[in-house]
């Protein structure tokens, strides 16, 4: 078995939204995309103050792809053209399939925005394929309870989607993606394997590692080999990974906003969709 190499690091740019410190190392300048991995915007870490407006996602539609969201700190209000609502808390994830069309808000709940206090909140966009892009919108909502967590020495695994060690994920991916939060303290290593022809999503959300013969720092993406069955990582100080791997889709990507299909036709039609009022209304 060989091990993945390194491909390159990719660090976050800043681009902060209102008050709302974020991060964005996907899309790059050097990178447009990770496939089927899209799109992570990295709000935080910080702390709002009491009286704070929150979070700004307001409602706003998607088509085509999924989101994984990931609570670090604080916490998450959802809901959805769908029906459904929830509000997340630290440690938990949500993972909304928007498929043929959802209209969703992630905002703060009013506890929050009167009490204030620490904040960490990450999104990763992951592409379905053409077959899938329309298929029915769905919605799972994880707390830190819901989510097993592996410890192997000195590191603890969070798995979401996927197998790992004889352990499986509460989300069942409609595209066979692993998903993970690793924490990592310093000296802590873990092995990795079944990994060729895999993309790996590898985001350095605090701390440093060192993979592949190169130290990564936070708020970095580390860019990956595809070919290469095994990965071994070392915590360098304590760390905190956004950790997955999936099979590359292959496809044309065409996206505008917050819809991503095939084609631009394909684009054309979720916009009149979404005008006309077509994305998943709840039944009355």
């Amino acid at each position: 078995m060989a091990d993945k190499s390194l491909v390159a690091l990719h660090p976050a740019l800043r681009d902060d939204i209102a008050d709302l410190q974020t991060r964005r190392p996907l899309p790059g300048p050097r990178l447009p995309q990770l496939d089927p991995f899209l799109f992570l915007n990295h709000h935080g870490p910080q702390t709002y103050p009491p009286g704070n407006r929150g979070l700004p996602f307001g409602p706003h539609p998607h088509r085509g792809f999924e989101t994984v969201t990931f609570i670090l700190e604080g916490e998450l209000a959802h809901s959805d053209s769908g029906g459904h609502e929830s509000v997340i808390r630290a440690g938990g994830v949500q993972w909304m399939t928007a498929g043929s069309g959802l209209i969703h808000a992630e905002l703060s709940p009013e506890d929050f925005k009167r009490r204030g206090g620490p904040l960490e909140i990450l999104q990763l966009w992951v592409n379905l394929p053409s077959r899938l892009k329309m298929t029915p919108p769905r919605y799972t909502g994880l707390q830190a309870p819901d989510i097993p967590k592996i410890a192997v020495d000195g590191a603890t695994l969070e798995l979401i989607s996927g197998q790992w060690r004889g352990r499986a994920g509460p989300v069942a991916s409609l595209t066979g993606v692993f998903m993970s939060v690793v924490r990592m303290q310093t000296g802590a290593r873990l092995a990795f394997d079944g990994l060729e022809g895999r993309a790996v999503f590898f985001y350095v959300a605090g701390g440093a590692v060192r993979t592949a013969g190169a130290e990564a720092p936070a708020f970095n993406l580390v860019e990956l080999s595809l070919e290469g069955d095994t990965l071994s990582v070392e915590a360098v100080g304590d760390a905190v990974l956004v950790f997955g791997h999936a099979e590359p889709i292959g496809e044309p990507v065409v996206s505008h906003g917050p819809f991503v299909m095939n084609t631009s036709e394909e684009i054309m039609q979720a916009m009149r969709d979404y005008q006309a009022g077509r994305f998943n209304v709840a039944a009355a």
